[in-house]
C-alpha cells in the first residue's frame, strides 16, 4: 500500500504543478477557474489518497466540503463573468 500511496502522490504532485501553471499562465478568466477547479479536485484526490493511506475517515467530510466548496465558486464564478479585454 505504501507503493501505490507514493506513486499517487507523485502523481497528483505533478498535477498540481501543472495545474498551477494553467492558473499563473491563463489567457484568461475562464482558463484560471478551470485550473483553480482543477487544483481543488487534486486537493481532494490528494486527501482520499491520505485517507485510505492511513485508514483514517476523519477527512472525509472535508473531501465533501471542497467538492462542494469547488462547485459553488465555479458556478457563481461562470454567472457573474465579465467578459475579458481582447
Amino acid at each position: 500500500m505504501t507503493v501505490v500511496a507514493i506513486v499517487a502522490a507523485a502523481l497528483l504532485g505533478g498535477a498540481a504543478l501543472l495545474t498551477s501553471y494553467r492558473i499563473l499562465a491563463g489567457p484568461d478568466t475562464l482558463d484560471r477557474v478551470v485550473g483553480i477547479d482543477s487544483l481543488v479536485a487534486v486537493a481532494a484526490a490528494g486527501l482520499a489518497v491520505w485517507a485510505a493511506y492511513s485508514d483514517d475517515t476523519m477527512v472525509l467530510p472535508a473531501i465533501v466540503v471542497l467538492a462542494l466548496v469547488s462547485f459553488l465558486g465555479s458556478a457563481a464564478v461562470t454567472r457573474f463573468r465579465v467578459r475579458d479585454d481582447r
